[in-house]
């Protein structure tokens, strides 16, 4: 099998506007700053304006946070980079267990591959990694699913009770020490003792999401510098303090501008990604209830557990900017006051939702970068490779559905012999009807399109019979069953992306370490917006 690269408009289940964003960005242009390409990041770094007061607090910031989670002297050196005049390419995830889903590492090796790119060509850059440790679902980040043996096997821990909260500061507790165990037996290959030895000292009870994730992301990309960020760290908040505080003060111009770009989106054919109501504000409250949504009503403000007038929303953020934190669109605007963000790589519904956030770009920040879709990958072991030419089946067969696969394989299971003789007969059938559509239509013309539509169904049900012979041969092995389980378990799983599904770790153990390198040389600025088929060991 060769490495295949596919447009994402032939995966299931992609997002109408990230299809135009890469297939014709000329349709969707007046909801993006930028075409989406490496040279347009380019010049937009000859025109960034980011202070050199922020840009050397920031950086202090970042090498204190990365040192403490053990990052290694390339992405420290990168922080002196950004500290010295380099700009930022941005991107990032939810902290999931053990990385989460594999499309986590891709967005980190996009991010570091675009970086290395700007550098060659002539624009200092750094990767930053964004780690979502605000978000306060729980549920998004305290699951993974491992491939292995065929089998899904997923480790979720449990939910804490509380209020909600940000998922940042949670610790794992004792059953992740359970789940490592678990985890590093089922990595095998020449790569499963590095990664078993970084899953042991990152995931211990007494850690973090947060702390887990950077310590692992730390360890794995130490050689790529890619620099992780924690936006949870209250002098972030007060560097950003004019952000939130703007995004109140001005939140019904801002409010009214956003309920218009929706309308946009729908007159154009697309559904905005985040529901936006005339209550609604760009802020959360950290308060005894947890994560709460500030609402509005007129010059009320309003979240579970505290009320303010307009001027009193103002004063709080100003006097204590750590209690509070963006909505998903306001978000990116704050990430990219903290940093001199010249672009940002994202999946499909980000890149969708950005659409959105371009109204806040536009009115608080008065600059936008550059977007640039994730490179994507669906990674086929040598086990399912001899599957696919065995039944002379593709990777899209797979896409196609749990169906498709069934009888896909069960025509193929049919003894050479009874398969050539239902052809033969299907043929002579064919050609015996051909024979009968002279004298019928001179009885009636109209009678032509019956013949032709019992001619297809003559062919539709000796198929059919072909792929039930195949699995009736099948039943006592049901070798059949294990081999479509273990397709569909691999190339989609539960009827997903296997990028949107699977944790990297139990494929790149088997690959190699040489894997992330060999993803990472994908991942550069010509094939972003790609979709590649892998042939792994």
């Amino acid at each position: 099998m060769q490495c295949r690269a596919l447009p994402f408009r032939e995966l299931p289940h992609q997002p109408p506007l990230h299809l135009a964003f890469l297939d014709d960005f000329q349709r969707v242009k007046s909801f993006y700053a930028h075409e989406p390409t490496l040279d347009n990041a380019s010049a937009l770094a000859t025109t960034l304006n980011y202070p050199q007061s922020r840009r050397s607090a920031v950086a202090a910031i970042l090498r204190e946070q990365n040192e403490a989670l053990g990052a290694g002297k390339a992405a420290l050196n990168n922080i002196s980079r950004l500290e010295n005049g380099a700009v930022a390419v941005v991107s990032g995830q939810q902290v999931g267990l053990f990385g989460g889903p594999a499309y986590s590492f891709y967005k980190a090796l996009s991010a570091v591959e675009s970086a290395r790119l700007l550098t060659k060509n002539g624009v200092e850059a750094v990767p930053v990694f964004w780690m979502a440790t605000e978000d306060h679902d729980l549920d998004e980040v305290r699951h993974t699913t491992f491939f292995h043996d065929g089998k899904l096997v997923k480790f979720e821990l449990g939910l804490q009770a509380g209020v909600p909260a940000p998922v940042g500061p949670q610790k794992l507790g004792p059953q992740v020490a359970e789940f490592v165990r678990a985890a590093t037996v089922m990595l095998g290959g020449p790569a499963g003792g590095e990664l078993a030895t970084l899953l042991r000292a990152s995931y211990t009870p007494e850690e973090s999401y947060a702390g887990a994730f950077g310590k692992f992301f730390a360890g794995l990309f130490a050689s790529q510098g890619l620099i992780l960020l924690d936006p949870l760290d209250a002098r972030l908040h007060r560097i950003a303090e004019p952000i939130y505080r703007q995004a109140a003060e001005e939140r019904g111009n801002l409010n009214e501008a956003l309920l218009a770009r929706n309308k946009e989106l729908e007159r154009a054919g697309y559904a905005a990604q985040v529901k936006v109501t005339g209550r609604s504000t760009a802020l959360f409250y950290m308060g005894a209830g947890g994560r709460e949504a500030i609402q509005s009503t007129g010059a009320q403000f309003q979240a579970d557990t505290q009320s303010w007038s307009a001027q009193e929303l103002a004063n709080a953020i100003s006097q204590s900017p750590e209690s509070f934190s963006p909505n998903a669109l306001l978000r990116p605007v704050v990430q990219d006051y903290l940093l001199p963000t010249v672009a940002y790589v994202g999946g499909p519904a980000e890149i969708s939702y950005f659409a959105q956030s371009a109204v806040f770009y536009s009115k608080l920040l008065r600059r936008e970068p550059v977007f640039l879709s994730r490179a994507d990958f669906t990674l086929v072991d040598s086990k399912a490779q001899r599957l696919l030419e065995q039944y002379s089946m593709t990777v899209e067969d797979v896409w196609a559905g749990s169906q498709a696969v069934h009888l896909k394989l069960g025509a193929a299971n049919v003894p050479a012999k009874l398969t050539a003789k239902l052809a033969k007969d299907a043929e002579k059938i064919h050609k015996l009807l051909d024979g009968w559509r002279g004298p019928i239509t001179k009885i009636d013309p109209s009678l032509k399109s019956a013949i032709e539509k019992a001619q297809r169904k003559i062919a539709y049900q000796t198929e059919k019979l072909r792929q039930k012979a195949g699995w009736a041969r099948d039943k006592k092995s049901s070798v059949l069953a294990g081999h479509a389980e273990f397709l569909n378990n691999l190339l989609y799983p539960n009827k997903t992306l296997q990028s949107r599904q699977l944790c990297l770790l139990p494929l790149l153990a088997r690959w190699g370490m040489e894997g992330l390198d060999a993803l990472r040389k994908h991942s550069s600025g010509k094939h972003l917006g790609k979709h590649f088929l892998v042939p792994i060991p």
